[in-house]
């Protein structure tokens, strides 16, 4: 648990450093789990975020842009009333939990001073956020409501009294000594890690191991001095947010874990390093919760069309034996003297043969040989025939299958936005059941909203789907604009909105094609870059379906970090 007690006294400290004294001016609610306070603040706009994702719970201020619903929630609409225009007064710790407060004053709607406490609760898939009435101590509303029935400790519901979580009874470790440490853990009962969790507030597994790493061979001399020291860094303030990435999961805290290992990324800021670190997994999880069927229909139309080939393939590969029908149809014709009715087969030599080889013709004893012969035309015939169709049909299925793993790697990268206009491109291509097509009909006049990026003041766009890439293409890009894709691989359209970028910028421009496509996780992917005027999409094909032609192709490796630091 990286957001522990400790981590969440430096967010607190940092939190107050930047918004102490500043006006609520917007309070917005883009997730049900979400809030967004924008607070003006030292001469400029801030974004606070107040999570209670159950996987994600977090505060922290965020350079991340958050789309909103065109109806706020209910909670939003509270909040809105109780908190724009007034000013926070305060930012701290409870004690030393994973508890924010932040105290804020201003005027209710008929003018008079009102005081009111917004308390964020980090505790995993119990974390709340909740207004209370500061001076009557009830609470106002929270995001999430929950009864006695559910917790008997305590109720948050509207018009409760404000309780606060049950003490734990445990030691502050930043008011501990030395000699309490000595005094508190039992050096004969092994397991110093969970000791240290189990009696000092605020400290988490994680950082408890840490303690115990930097003890080295830890005894009654060299625990405490290295807890001292721990909490030394923390009351001084003295912190290095840091992201540990090792082979198999990342950590973040508020300084680099050495008995973590692995690669260490340091950031100026919690809050910068939190938005590293969260890019894009509480987004994924909400695509996921929302594309749930969408991938599921998907997956199964990818895995018909792919059987549908194999066995056309196998037919085709029957069918084009056909000249071997023709043959014996002809060299029964040359034999049709020595061939009787009632003959169930007939030795003939193979004249077609330098060698002269026989070959066994069999024959259905109840037709004339006559007859015989004609049946093999007839089957030389139909396998002539059919391969054209087999042929026509492999093709489109192979379109079709081209078509779905496009879309399934469109939705392994979607936002929730995009997951909307797949779902609509579906009902309109006719994939999805026309019970759906009430749902899309609203948005079916909205222009998709593609993805930003920019590099040395260059506007870079994204589609990320192919109501995106047709619209990015076909309707925003100009003529003599820049466009990419990676070659032969499904993946987004980009174009660099200049007519002469450098050729650094289309390097950048082409990690993010090669990012946001099924070769994201492959190294040197080849991405070919062209004018948009040699781009075309022939008539009648699938959407998000161009040829170009005139291109040049760069090899890229895609990172992560890269398409962070081109988000605009």
């Amino acid at each position: 648990m990286s957001f522990d007690g400790l981590f969440t006294r430096a967010m607190a400290s940092e939190i107050s450093a930047n918004l102490k004294g500043g006006r609520i001016n917007k309070v917005q609610q883009p997730f049900s789990n979400e809030i967004v306070l924008i607070v003006r603040a030292n001469g400029k706009n801030q974004k606070l975020l107040l999570s209670v994702h159950p996987s994600y719970a977090r505060i922290q201020l965020t350079q991340e842009t958050y789309e909103n619903p065109k109806e706020p929630p209910m909670f939003c609409m509270l909040l809105r009333k109780h908190l724009e225009g007034y000013f926070i007064e305060n930012i701290y710790q409870i004690e030393n939990e994973r508890m924010i407060v932040l105290e804020v004053k201003g005027r209710n709607e008929i003018g008079d001073i009102s005081y009111k406490k917004l308390i964020i609760e980090v505790m995993g898939r119990h974390s709340n956020v909740i207004l209370v009435d500061q001076e009557k101590n009830t609470i106002l509303d929270s995001i999430k409501h929950v009864s006695y029935a559910v917790n008997s400790h305590r109720a948050i519901l509207p018009g409760y009294e404000y309780i606060a979580p049950p003490a734990q009874e445990k030691m502050n470790p930043l008011e501990a000594t030395e000699e309490d440490v000595l005094k508190t853990i039992d050096f004969n009962g092994g397991k110093l890690d969970k000791q240290l969790v189990q009696h000092f507030s605020g400290l988490s597994p994680l950082f408890s191991k840490e303690i115990m790493y930097k003890s080295g061979l830890a005894n009654r001399t060299t625990l405490p001095a290295a807890f001292a020291a721990a909490m030394r860094t923390v009351k001084n303030e003295q912190y290095a947010p840091a992201i540990m990435i090792t082979e198999n999961k990342e950590y973040f805290y508020f300084v680099p874990l050495e008995h973590v290992g692995g690669e260490v990324k340091n950031f100026p800021t919690l809050s910068e390093m939190l938005d590293r670190f969260y890019f894009g997994k509480a987004e994924r999880d909400r695509v996921k919760q929302q594309s749930n069927d969408l991938e599921r229909f998907i997956q199964n139309e990818r895995d018909k069309n792919s059987k549908k080939i194999s066995k056309l393939e196998k037919t085709l590969s029957e069918a084009e034996t056909a000249d071997h029908y023709q043959l014996i149809g002809e060299l029964l014709t040359a034999n049709l003297y020595a061939a009787k009715k009632g003959m169930e087969k007939l030795e003939v030599i193979n004249y077609y043969d330098p060698e002269g080889s026989s070959m066994e013709i069999e024959l259905n004893p109840r037709l004339t040989p006559s007859e015989n012969a004609q049946k093999y035309f007839t089957r030389y015939q139909k396998a002539k025939n059919s391969i054209d169709i087999i042929k026509e049909q492999i093709n489109i299925a192979e379109t079709e299958l081209e078509y779905f793993e496009a879309l399934y790697h469109q939705i392994l990268t979607a936002s929730p936005k995009d997951i909307q206009e797949i779902r609509e491109e579906l009902i309109e291509e006719g994939y999805l059941r026309e019970r759906q097509k009430k749902q899309a009909k609203k948005a079916q006049n909205a222009k998709p909203v593609l993805d930003q990026y920019t590099y040395d003041d260059t506007e870079i766009l994204v589609g990320k789907n192919n109501k995106q890439n047709d619209y990015l293409t076909n309707k925003v890009a100009a003529r003599d604009e820049i466009w990419l894709h990676t070659k032969d691989i499904p993946g987004s359209h980009v174009v660099i909105r200049s007519k002469t970028p450098t050729e650094e910028t289309i390097l950048q421009a082409a990690k993010l094609a090669a990012y946001f496509s099924k070769a994201r996780q492959s190294s040197s992917v080849p991405v070919d870059f062209t004018l948009v005027r040699h781009v075309k999409k022939p008539s009648g094909a699938k959407p998000g379906f161009v040829i170009y032609d005139n291109q040049q192709t760069v090899y890229v490796t895609p990172d992560e970090e890269t398409v962070i630091s081109l988000k605009k």
